[in-house]
């Protein structure tokens, strides 16, 4: 019994390492994932790929409808900013799998922000395919940010610290 929880315990270790292994790291092209029918899309059924985050220097928020609020301050500090809308663009992905809210009242939300941020894309992601494909924290708020080129350039799971939004705006504004 001992042998068979030991070995046990070493194989969820190296599952653990490998999992850690496979997240995007800077300076990755993270692999390509879509949002389509079932699996979600824009706010107006259309389908959203990550192929589109190139181009213009992107900040990606992926949240956990239940921690909607967490990174507030780095949305309002980004908007402040300003960025020229060539250059520069935000995208909110909501990953509807991490709640019990109904979807229609998580939509009904979501047009609402719309209207506020204009300039931001709302996606929908049904069934958690951004967190197992590039292997970023569930049930949580995260933030990246990509270059022209689609190469992650900042990453933080979690709420930002004022000196960690500081850092996103820094490393924005070095890739205009």
């Amino acid at each position: 019994m001992k042998q068979f929880i030991v070995r046990l315990i070493i194989a969820f270790t190296f599952l653990l390492i490998y999992q850690v292994a496979q997240a995007i790291e800077l300076g990755e092209v993270p692999p390509k994932i879509e949002l389509r029918e079932k699996l979600g899309g824009r706010l107006d059924g259309t389908p959203w790929s990550s192929g589109e985050l190139s181009g213009k220097v992107y900040v990606l928020f992926y949240v956990d409808p239940d921690e909607k609020d967490t990174n507030n301050d780095a949305s309002e500090a980004l908007n402040s900013e300003k960025f020229p809308g060539d250059k520069f663009h935000s995208v909110a992905i909501i990953n509807m799998a991490a709640t019990w809210l109904p979807n229609f009242t998580i939509s009904s939300s979501l047009k609402e922000k719309q209207k506020r941020y204009p300039k931001t894309t709302y996606v929908r992601d049904n069934k958690k395919v951004v967190v197992n494909g590039w292997k970023i924290a569930d049930d949580s708020s995260n933030v990246l940010a990509f270059d022209k080129s689609g190469k992650l350039i900042f990453r933080k799971d979690g709420k930002l610290t004022p000196e960690e939004i500081q850092t996103l705006i820094k490393v924005i504004r070095e890739h205009l």
